[in-house]
């Protein structure tokens, strides 16, 4: 029954907000921008505070003692091989966004570091570990704790794939059936909005920089036609994903931008200036690391003007991960069976972000190469027209129109894959968690999707699709937190497994009792 109503409610608030973005682009920017400033003015402690505190967590379940349990039965395997499931999570999770801002924001931050001087080495420096904090640990944490707190209900205790089910069997004991069963489907919608609000800005973002792409090699006319002719084509593509499953579509799509994507890095990686970007990397890898902590808790409370570059980047940004953690959540839980809760938080956490400490380190250190120490006026592009910053970098190196190319086609998939992987989520959220929800269904959602992206995109500002990415997320947030609870409330009647050195004095290696159960073993 709480199945029905998510759908039903969820469906209608979607369809309704769709048709309102493509009557009336403006209101709803208004809408978006009005709601994420008030709420970012108001509570930036508290998502700074947040977030660094998922972190903290994700740390703790990967060293602690209930790093053994298996997200499944003890007897369960990976469902997906190591490279697939990291391909698919990696795809699902950031995808073009990489493309999107790898070259322009390590830009933005070398001209403009807040409180220091820009277009100085240090800057450059501080500029990649300001990027790092916003596409590392932070970013991959949050994305792990909303997925592992689902995957280890699912496939543990056996509990139907929705945002609600953590939370209900914490609040059940204490609030009764029929109240936690109001408040799990509320949650369940508030999920679905964040989803599709997340989507809607992503896709908009994506679909404005293929259009871009497009115009610089092809030159096709940078209009909202094309804009939506893309879209149409793009949506085309991941319906007709969408309904072969995640073992045959989505799973062969994730492969296919991972090989395209490590290509198109290796190739500027050694055309570029080789020895330059590994510095660059080793750098990044020292400044992050260094900086970590006082970047995760770096608010500039007493200088009213980078309190404002907070807003507008660090929590804009960390805001839109928690935005995209339901449908990235849901999804890297149901490719995660099998797995360890250890393998897991290093699989979803440490693995992505060093990839993209390394993807930043090339594109965004090739950047500042050329607008240090070569031809210069990369960033006057970056500052005009942030959707066309990748693919004129790109013409700086050799096999330019190639590269061009091959970085349309990758940008193009990347977004097939996230609407793919968001519209299965979705429809898998409005079928009481069933991990093999109906073609209709999943059809419907994609084409409202759909719908809402284009209320996007004739608002015609990445900053209107950042508002609408993150605006579903600010409610979202509360919800973690309460299933969080139920999370640990549930670990805690788990028996941590027993270290490995203990089974071997106890049991020896081929896992006989050497040991009296009533005895202890020798020291």
């Amino acid at each position: 029954m709480r199945g029905n109503v998510v759908l039903v409610v969820s469906m209608a608030l979607s369809a309704a907000i769709g048709i309102w973005g493509v009557i009336f682009p403006d209101q709803l920017a208004d809408m978006a921008l009005g709601l994420t400033g008030a709420a970012l003015d108001s509570l930036d402690w508290l998502y700074l505070l947040v977030c660094t505190m998922f972190l903290v967590i994700s740390l703790f379940l990967a060293i602690g003692p209930y790093g053994g349990i298996k997200l499944g039965k003890d007897d369960d395997v990976p469902e997906f091989d190591t490279a697939s499931w990291i391909a698919m999570l990696f795809a699902g999770g950031m995808g073009s966004g990489l493309l999107f801002w790898g070259v322009a924001e390590p830009m933005y931050h070398y001209y403009s570091p807040p409180g220091e001087v820009g277009q100085t080495p240090e800057a450059a420096r501080t500029a990649l570990a300001i990027v790092n904090l916003h596409w590392g640990l932070h970013a991959w944490s949050i994305y792990g704790i909303c997925a592992l707190v689902i995957a280890y209900f699912v496939f543990r205790k056996d509990q139907a794939s929705m945002v609600s089910t953590p939370i209900i069997y914490s609040l059940k004991p204490l609030l009764g059936a029929k109240l936690t069963n109001g408040f799990g489907a509320f949650a369940d919608i508030v999920a679905v909005l964040a989803v599709i609000f997340g989507l809607a800005g992503s896709l908009s973002s994506g679909v404005l920089m293929t259009r871009s792409g497009m115009t610089q090699v092809f030159g096709t006319p940078g209009t909202d036609t094309m804009s939506v002719i893309i879209l149409v084509a793009m949506t085309a593509a991941f319906l007709t994903s969408a309904c072969t499953g995640v073992d045959k579509g989505i799973k062969i799509l994730s492969n296919l931008n991972m090989i395209l994507a490590i290509a198109l890095m290796l190739i500027v990686l050694f055309v570029g200036p080789t020895t330059f970007l590994f510095g660059v990397f080793v750098n990044s890898l020292g400044d992050y690391f260094g900086r970590l902590v006082d970047y995760s808790f770096r608010l500039f409370t007493y200088k009213e003007e980078l309190r404002s570059w907070v807003h507008s980047w660090t929590l804009t940004y960390l805001i839109w991960w928690i935005a995209w953690g339901p449908f990235v959540g849901i999804f890297i839980a149901r490719i995660s069976r099998g797995r360890t809760i250890r393998e897991f938080c290093i699989g979803v956490i440490l693995v992505p972000t060093l990839f993209s400490m390394l993807w930043f380190a090339v594109f965004g250190g090739a950047g500042l190469y050329i607008e240090m120490h070569g031809a210069g006026g990369l960033s006057e592009v970056v500052f005009a027209d942030v959707t066309k910053a990748f693919f004129v970098f790109l013409n700086y190196l050799p096999f330019s129109q190639i590269l061009n190319v091959l970085a349309i086609s990758l940008v193009f998939i990347f977004l097939v894959t996230s609407a793919d992987s968001g519209t299965y989520v979705v429809a898998m959220m409005t079928t009481n968690g069933s991990l093999n929800p109906s073609t209709l269904t999943k059809l419907v959602w994609g084409l409202i999707i759909a719908a809402i992206t284009v209320g996007t995109l004739f608002s015609g500002s990445i900053t209107v699709a950042k508002a609408m990415a993150i605006t579903g997320a600010i409610p979202f947030t509360f919800i973690v937190l309460f299933q969080l609870v139920g999370f640990f409330r549930a670990l805690r009647e788990e028996t941590p497994p027993m270290p490995r050195y203990m089974r071997v004095r106890l049991y020896g290696e081929d896992g006989t009792r050497v040991v009296p159960a009533e005895g202890r073993p020798a020291e």
